[in-house]
């Protein structure tokens, strides 16, 4: 069928993109609302980082038990993705009532866990409608994300600034997101192959050479992004503070809702350019990029909102720009009747790399400082760069 005779595909992707926003909003619930758990149980920025953390591991987890059971390649897509948004949800509303530090981590790794089921899925439905358009689809779709994970700032700087407020909200979103797809969601024209359940089809996108580098480099990605994302509002805050140009608080939250939103802008430039540029060229300038921000954007601290704002839109556009470009390489790279679970696989490795950089930005605050605390995540960016190029053609865009 030729893709231009489906006129659903659009607002389909519609669809999928604000659920993937409204669903992903839970992901920095807790980080928007660090001042308030900070004063509740009396947290340092390592506490803090571990309830990001918890995320981060819940998700990983989620993806791990996914790929393995082949879940988002043998359950229907929109049911899959419904349910764990709803779930999600209650997991994160929960965080209201924690009685101690170690329920709440608990919670946030529940609400990971069950965000396992939100994020890879969408790639596969959003795949199932495009084709030739495949990258600005699940670019597209990972700018919707990008923006929904700063919803929990938004509403944190304008709303009550209270755990209540933010984690209702934010609830509330991914809640409407699981009814939104359950209902309204159909199946596109290009659907993947299905095959019964197989222990064997992890070990199978491992084993392709094409699927293995483009997770490659997708690893150097992850190397870099969630710290940047995590840490940048508390970078900001510090900023602030050393330049005494606004209040800490604020300013994080302004920060991260810049990084944000204008990672939600790149990863549309990223999803065009690839229509022009093949694939392996955007991830491979957006990587770059992004590296070079990794090792100068210390010089910018404490030099004033009009200085580092820009700054860091500049990086938060880059740093993510690339990612679905990444996904779209393992939808076209991987077996058609596996794809579901390279996508899981990937997002699972991925994010358990995450973990680690997370924990080492602070470590790197406490030994260099605020000015070259990032400049280790460069590393991760170069060593995609390098598995790309190891790609070679089998990365051009379709």
């Amino acid at each position: 069928m030729n893709e231009s005779a489906s006129p659903q595909r659009w607002s389909m992707l519609v669809l999928l993109a604000l659920a993937e926003l409204l669903g992903m909003s839970l992901w920095f619930a807790a980080n928007a609302a660090g001042p308030q758990l900070q004063e509740r149980w009396a947290l340092d920025p390592g506490g803090l980082a571990v309830l990001t953390g918890a995320v981060q591991l819940g998700f990983v987890v989620g993806t791990a038990l996914a790929a393995v059971l082949n879940l988002a390649d043998l359950w229907p897509s929109r049911y899959y993705l419904g349910a764990s948004a709803l779930l999600a949800s209650a997991a994160n509303l929960s965080l209201i009532v924690a009685p101690g530090y170690g329920i709440a981590i608990a919670t946030r790794f529940l609400t990971g866990f069950f965000l396992a089921g939100v994020y890879p899925p969408g790639m596969k439905m959003a795949a199932t409608w495009f084709r030739s358009h495949r990258g600005l689809a699940i670019g597209i779709l990972v700018g919707a994300l990008a923006v929904g994970k700063s919803l929990p700032y938004v509403v944190h700087a304008i709303g009550t600034p209270s755990i209540e407020f933010v984690c209702v909200s934010t609830s509330a979103a991914a809640a409407i997101a699981a009814i939104a797809v359950s209902t309204l969601y159909r199946e596109g024209p290009f659907p993947f192959e299905r095959r019964p359940f197989d222990w064997q089809l992890v070990a199978e996108v491992v084993r392709h050479r094409g699927a293995r580098l483009a997770i490659g480099g997708y690893l150097g990605h992850m190397w870099e992004l969630y710290a940047m994302w995590t840490w940048v509002p508390a970078f900001a805050a510090a900023s602030a503070v050393a330049s005494r140009s606004g209040p800490a608080a604020w300013s994080g939250d302004v920060a991260a809702l810049v990084t944000l939103c204008s990672g939600g802008l790149g990863c549309v430039w990223g999803g065009w350019a690839s229509r022009r540029l093949g694939y392996a060229r955007v991830v491979t300038v957006a990587m770059a990029v992004s590296a070079l921000c990794c090792l100068v954007i210390g010089a910018c601290f404490g030099a004033g909102p009009a200085v580092l704002l820009p700054a860091l839109a500049v990086w938060g556009f880059f740093v993510v720009a690339d990612s679905a470009q990444f996904s779209a390489m393992v939808t076209e790279a991987a077996p058609r009747h596996a794809v579901g679970t390279a996508l899981t696989l990937q997002t699972s490795l991925g994010f358990l790399l995450t973990m680690a950089t997370i924990q080492l930005v602070p470590l790197w605050v406490e030994w260099v400082g605020w000015r070259w605390a990032f400049a280790g995540l460069a590393i991760g960016p170069l060593l995609g760069i390098l598995a790309i190029a190891r790609l070679g053609s089998s990365a051009r865009g379709s």
